[in-house]
């Protein structure tokens, strides 16, 4: 996220400050990118060796858990309360972005699938081909995304929410993860 997103702590944030846990999630799936598109080279280079093997059996977690729940986070909990937020004409701009974002997590969910089987062969040590254009597909949609929630999205979820709302999100996002706290 920019650096002068008011409050953001960077990867560590929690679902007491939502805004920001949203934004640390980006870098976290930026960082799962990268590893993804380290991950192509060095299959090609030295097959499913263990370093591939834990690479994909990490981002797998990952884009199995943490993603589709910051998607939930975002698609149940904080769209709508900015679409709550608005009136009017607004109001309609913001149901198409946000349309527009759950409809990228629609074809993301795609993407994941079809490369995580390429994964699961490589963390069980099998050889498969991890084609760059598809990771390209993948990690290129994820980029677009994040960009237009960090520049547009969040600043305009905290300069509009209260902090009845922004609590309410934190509360269901600890639900969905089991976190235990207020």
């Amino acid at each position: 996220m920019n650096e002068n997103f008011p409050g953001f702590s960077g990867p560590a944030a929690s679902t007491e400050a939502p805004l920001e846990m949203l934004a640390a999630c980006h870098i976290r799936i930026e960082r799962q990118c990268a590893t993804l598109k380290r991950l192509a080279l060095h299959v090609t280079q030295y097959g499913p060796d263990e370093q591939a093997r834990t690479a994909a059996t990490n981002v797998m977690r990952y884009f199995d858990t943490a993603a589709p729940q910051h998607h939930t986070d975002e698609e149940e909990n904080l769209f709508p309360a900015l679409i709550e937020s608005m009136a009017g004409s607004d109001a309609v701009c913001l149901r198409e972005m946000t349309q527009g974002l759950a409809d990228d997590h629609r074809v993301l969910e795609v993407h994941w699938q079809s490369l995580r089987q390429k994964l699961e062969h490589i963390a069980a040590g099998q050889p498969v081909s991890l084609p760059a254009d598809d990771i390209e597909a993948f990690t290129g949609l994820y980029e677009r995304h994040i960009k237009l929630e960090e520049d547009d999205l969040l600043p305009m979820a905290a300069r509009l929410l209260g902090d009845d709302e922004l609590a309410a999100i934190g509360r269901a996002m600890r639900e969905r993860r089991g976190i235990g706290g207020q």
